[in-house]
């Protein structure tokens, strides 16, 4: 997978590493010829200080021979006198036989297997020569030139620490929108902040925000489609149940009644499925954002108990409030009252007579939590996630239902910064839902 870091990395490093090499190969031959410089003015300084008529005398007026200049790490000195007839006079070293000098100036010879730089002088009638070993004048060059370079050199590792840290600090704006982007909920369409966002980032700030924007027009006119959709269902739902009432009172006989029966169950379906549709799109997490309060949950539950005992009673099912811990978060009671209805709704619906429904409120830590139990036939592990998609049923399931009050819930529970688990009882068949909110809920 490619990563801009890397990429950057590879390239800044690569040129920093072919600039510092270049850099050091340059400083390299500049600092040896440098110093093979000075040390040919070394040699014509010796030249011009040496008094060659005390030397010819064999006197000591400062000094018989050249001293060898301390500090330079030359280790060996030749000196020669030669008269005008090209005669050796003078001799530092015996056997040496340095040529005779052809010109003033510098050269270079070969002598017993060594190269040595000779400057001559001509004075007079005399020549003097002065030679350094050419070995002795590479390997002080050579130490100078390291030396010079090893700052640089040190310095390579912090100008790449410094790149390294500069490219994760100009890249920090684009890992905090990809963070922002991915902490998103689905459903939460507002634009990305673009304060603070480097030159380089506002094109795609400015794409992704039009694209929330079409997302947002997209999902709004799908939900206007569905409320509209059941809101016209609703009329044509009513007449016909008015309709087959009318039509029991005016009498009917037994197979006839029998087909009323079903008609009126499939009209009571269509008639849940409409007003869960309707439920499904009013809910808008924008809208419950900007009517959110303070929302008791014991009061809540004690409604949605109150609201459904008749129904409990008619089924023979022990509906109660089993634990009640104040707690109270940031949302909006009306929904809040949704999701607990329809999770009551639930369990009503699948749990046989004589079972039990327990509603519970608690809170640990600040996080409060709603529980809905029962003692029906539960729901298999491997539904568990299927059964908050839409409409989705789960095999085998003769119960009527929509299939769309546990997605109402999850769709609840995401608006409010919850979350949803189900779970099965310790003991026993049945089911336990439980609501988590978080310890600061945000709506």
């Amino acid at each position: 997978m490619r990563s801009i870091r890397r990429i950057l990395l590879v390239w800044l490093l690569a040129g920093l590493a072919v600039i510092g090499l270049g850099a050091s190969a340059a400083t390299y031959v500049a600092a040896r010829r440098e110093i093979g410089a000075l040390l040919d003015l070394q040699l014509k300084q010796l030249a011009y200080s040496t008094r060659m008529d005390d030397l010819l005398r064999g006197q000591r007026a400062g000094f018989d021979t050249p001293d060898i200049p301390r500090g330079t790490g030359i280790t060996e000195l030749v000196t020669q006198i030669w008269d005008r007839d090209g005669v050796l006079v003078y001799w530092t070293r015996p056997g040496m036989g340095l040529p005779v000098p052809a010109r003033e100036g510098y050269s270079t010879v070969s002598r017993n297997g060594r190269q040595w730089r000779v400057y001559t002088m001509v004075h007079g009638t005399h020549a003097l020569q002065i030679a350094q070993p050419q070995d002795e004048r590479d390997r002080l060059a050579t130490q100078t030139a390291l030396r010079t370079l090893l700052p640089f050199a040190a310095s390579m590792p912090v100008f790449g620490l410094l790149i390294w840290l500069g490219v994760g600090y100009g890249l920090r704006p684009l890992e905090a929108m990809s963070r922002a982007v991915g902490k998103r909920r689905p459903d939460a369409l507002a634009p990305i902040g673009e304060s603070g966002l480097p030159e380089e980032l506002r094109p795609l700030g400015d794409s992704l925000n039009g694209l929330l924007t079409r997302l947002s027009d997209a999902l709004s006119a799908q939900r206007r489609f569905t409320a509209d959709a059941a809101h016209e269902l609703r009329t044509p739902l009513a007449a016909l149940k008015l309709q087959l009432d009318l039509a029991r009172r005016t009498g009917a006989t037994q197979g006839a009644s029998a087909t009323l029966d079903d008609l009126d169950a499939a009209v009571a379906r269509a008639s849940h499925v409409v007003e869960q549709l309707m439920t499904l799109a009013r809910i808008e997490p924008e809208a419950l954002a900007a009517q959110k309060s303070r929302c008791d949950l014991v009061a809540i539950a004690k409604d949605a108990i109150v609201a459904r005992a008749a129904l409990a009673e008619q089924k023979h099912i022990d509906l109660g409030l089993a634990h009640a811990d104040p707690a109270t978060v940031d949302g909006d009671a009306a929904s809040l009252g949704i999701l607990l209805s329809n999770l009551v709704d639930n369990a009503l619906r699948y749990t046989p007579a004589g079972g039990r429904i327990d509603v519970g409120v608690g809170s640990a830590g600040g996080a409060a939590t709603l529980t809905v139990a029962d003692s029906g036939p539960g729901i298999p592990p491997q539904d568990r996630e299927r059964v908050f998609d839409r409409f989705y049923r789960g095999a085998g399931n003769e119960e009527p239902g929509s299939g769309l009050g546990l997605s109402i819930v999850k769709r609840i529970a995401d608006a409010h910064g919850a979350s949803i688990s189900l779970d099965a009882p310790a003991t026993g068949t049945g089911l336990v839902v439980t609501v988590r909110f978080n310890a600061a809920a945000p709506a």
